[in-house]
Formats: C-alpha cells, structure tokens, sequence
C-alpha cells in the first residue's frame, strides 16, 4: 500500500493534473479548427505550401503574444547567451516547423477523429524515450502495459469494414504520427533547456522562431493565405491563443515533474479531438472501431500514470 501524500503534495499534484488536462483539451480542440480553417482561408487538400503559410500565422503570433506577455512580467526576454538562442532555434526549428509541417499535411489526408488517435502515439514515444534520457524516469509493468493498451488503440482506428481490412495512408495517418514523434522528442528537449530558460520565454522564442521558418517556406514554395471573412480571422486567433496558453503551461509542468508523470494526459487529446470532429465538422464517432480504440486508449492513461502498488 502506498502511504498517503501529504497535503501540500496531493494539492501540487493535482493541480498539476488540471493544468495537463487543460492542454490537452486545447489541443484537442485544434483538430476540427485547423480542419474549419482549411476551409474558411479556401486552401485546397493538395496546397501544402498555403496550409504551411496558415500554420506560420499562427505560431508566429502566438510566440509573440507569449513575448509580450513575459515583458508585461519583467521577464528578460533578449538576456540569453549566443548558446541559448542557438538552442531555442534549433527547438522552434524541430517542435514548431517540422513537427508542424508533418502534422498540417497529415490532417488534411485523414479525418479529424483518426488524425486526433494517431496523434496518442506521442504519449507512448515521450515514455519510451524518457526511459532512455532520465535514470529516475524508466519503464514499469504499469507503462509498458499502458503503452501496448494505446498502441492497440492507435491501430484499431486503421481497420474498416472488418479486422482484414486494415488502411494506413502515410500521408495522412503516417504523417501525424511522424509529427508526433518530433513532437515528443523535441519536448524532452525543451524539457532540458526551461532548467535555465524561463519557460514562457522560452516557449515564445520557440515558437515566434518556428513560426517564421514556416512563413518563409510556404510563401517561397507559392503559398498564399486569402483572408475574406471574420470567422476566418476568429479560428486563427482561437489557434494562436490555445497554442500560446497550452505550450507555455506544458513546458512549465514538464519542468518541475517527471515527464511520465505528464506525457499520459496526451490521451486526452484523442477524446476530445473525436467529440469535438463530430461537434463541429459532422464526423462520424458512432463505430464501434471508434469507441474501442477510446476505451484502449483512455486505458493506457490509467496504467502509465499508476503507481506502483
């Protein structure tokens, strides 16, 4: 039996879980606005340059609302060292550009439930690799149990009509996973650079950086981004704002907790991308493919995230 934690533990640990939760729930979101903003800023399934240039915008500005909001703290957002910000380049240029690269091509070829199940599989790769980064970090009966239970999830999702038909599409559910390995490495990354950057500062840099990576090669490659309507305008700033609350909060838990302490709440991802895909883009979640993969999913979250009896 574990011995109770003591009070101020228990409140830290908990608050810690609400704040992962809230990230995950934004990102979670991002699937059906992405997927409406393809639509509303007219960019075509195939215009990968225009679908660049949308995600430029938008981390762009959200790295430079987290600046400025690190100023408006007296936070040191230009004190860093030629090494620091050759760091944080190298951070924005892997975890916003390229991650983001794969990621908005692979949801444009795959649906906004399979796209948000796809994407649990960063949970699994942030455990697996903090078990070879962190001494204090390695796996368990628990998390490798939790991990097949995801990964089983993750590929129930890929089966239509029966267990014979099995579909992977590498542009589409390929990419979102490749998306969510960089994504999971470059976090761990992060993780070692917030022990002597501000986390908000950091996240901003990283993401003003990435973001601008992401303009410059879209426009240079022919992307455009037609602005015609206010409910345009209103997904791009929904994208800029959770994208701003939700990597700065991440980055800050990850700096003061194990990261697979943490990592485990990306399965709610899944769960709210598929409720939120069928909501607001009509999506189909009443498959029983579906709601198996949830279960196997929301499952693994239980069993890498309990202790040890």
């Amino acid at each position: 039996m574990d011995s109770p934690l003591p009070t101020p533990v228990f409140a830290r640990r908990h608050i810690a879980y609400a704040c992962a939760t809230l990230c995950c729930l934004l990102w979670g979101s991002s699937y059906p606005a992405i997927k409406s903003g393809y639509e509303l800023f007219h960019i075509a399934t195939d215009d990968i340059p225009s679908k660049v240039v949308f995600a430029g915008y938008r981390f762009l500005f959200a790295g430079a609302l987290l600046l400025l909001f690190a100023l408006a703290q007296r936070k040191p957002i230009a004190r860093l060292s030629a090494s620091q910000f050759g760091q944080l380049t190298l951070l924005g240029l892997t975890q916003t550009s390229l991650q983001y690269t794969f990621f908005y091509i692979g949801l444009a070829y795959t649906t906004g439930v399979n796209g948000s199940i796809m994407n649990a599989t960063g949970t699994f790769f942030s455990v697996l690799l903090a078990h070879f980064i962190y001494h204090n970090d390695k796996l368990s009966y628990n998390k490798t149990l939790g991990c097949v239970l995801g990964f089983a999830g993750v590929m129930l999702v890929n089966f239509h009509g029966g267990l014979a038909d099995f579909r992977f599409v590498w542009q589409g559910d390929g990419f979102v996973i490749l998306a969510a390995f960089i994504l999971s490495a470059a976090t761990l990354y992060g993780k070692r650079i917030s022990q002597t950057v501000d986390p908000t500062v950091m996240t901003g840099w990283q993401l003003a950086i990435g973001g601008l990576a992401l303009l410059a090669g879209g426009y240079l490659t022919g992307g455009k981004l037609a602005v015609d309507s206010a409910a345009a305008v209103a997904v791009l700033a929904y994208l800029t704002l959770l994208s701003s609350v939700a990597f700065a909060l991440w980055s800050a838990l990850l700096k003061v907790n194990r990261v697979s302490m943490i990592a485990p709440f990306n399965f709610v991802i899944p769960v709210a991308g598929s409720v939120l895909s069928a909501i607001f883009l009509g999506e189909n979640i009443l498959e029983w493919k579906y709601a198996v993969a949830l279960v196997l999913v929301c499952t693994g979250i239980a069993w890498v995230n309990k202790r040890a009896g």
